[in-house]
């Protein structure tokens, strides 16, 4: 892998672990997820995991770390709103 893949790997890690750290963030703190579609971010999910797999395939870390934060993120965001949606059922 040449210094510039390198380089250009851990700013897109970079930019994407900061595209969904608010994310998750604001939705741990607010629990409000009522403008989140389940099937996106079970795509998004799923998509990050099946990059997980794929970096450990290539040795690709920058690859490997940034889905690995990125789907867990996912996974609290999906849980919070599966809960909300469970609950909001119930109410009505």
């Amino acid at each position: 892998m040449t210094t510039l893949s390198l380089i250009v790997g851990y700013a897109a890690s970079i930019c994407m672990v900061f595209g969904y750290l608010p994310q998750a963030i604001a939705t741990i703190r607010t629990r409000q997820t009522d403008g989140i579609a389940t099937p996106t971010f079970l795509s998004l999910g799923l998509g990050s995991v099946l990059f997980v797999i794929q970096g450990l395939l290539l040795g690709n870390w920058p690859l490997v770390l940034t889905n690995a934060i990125t789907t867990v993120c996912s996974a609290i965001i999906f849980a919070i709103k599966l809960s909300n949606d469970r609950s909001k059922r119930r109410r009505q």
